[in-house]
């Protein structure tokens, strides 16, 4: 596959095997598989914060959070733009959104049938008494 970008009167194209396919796919995946990753996209959901602003949100130290920052904004997920002594980051594409949805569908799925099974093994056990 080949991805073609014009910027600056010039065409620039990227040939992407499978393979560099597969490893974008995990560093995205990888970089939302993190519970402080998802509440810091979920706080960044409000639009754009300091750094100033996101460490009193976390109960977690500044190191902490500088790494998960980095790792989200490394997988291209958001974006940071440095003003002086202020670093500030935004959510880059809405979309992502979207992938935490359908996990979060998945995982309603799953816990109903486990809901399910709750209710038929419980009345399994009834049966027994």
């Amino acid at each position: 596959m080949a991805i073609c970008l014009y910027s600056n009167k010039r065409l620039t194209c990227f040939i992407m095997t499978q393979k560099s396919v597969s490893d974008l796919r995990v560093k995205i995946l990888s970089a939302l598989s993190d519970p402080t990753r998802l509440e810091l996209l979920d706080y960044l959901s409000g639009g754009e914060r300091c750094v100033c602003e996101i460490l009193p949100a976390f109960q977690r130290s500044q190191s902490t959070i500088s790494k998960h920052l980095n790792i989200l904004y490394e997988a291209d997920i958001l974006e940071r733009k440095v003003d002086g002594k202020r670093t500030v980051y935004r959510i880059k594409n809405p979309q992502v959104f979207e992938i935490i949805r359908m996990v979060d569908s998945l995982a309603l799925t799953q816990i109903s049938q486990l809901s399910e099974a709750g209710r038929i093994l419980e009345k399994s056990l009834n049966n027994r008494s």
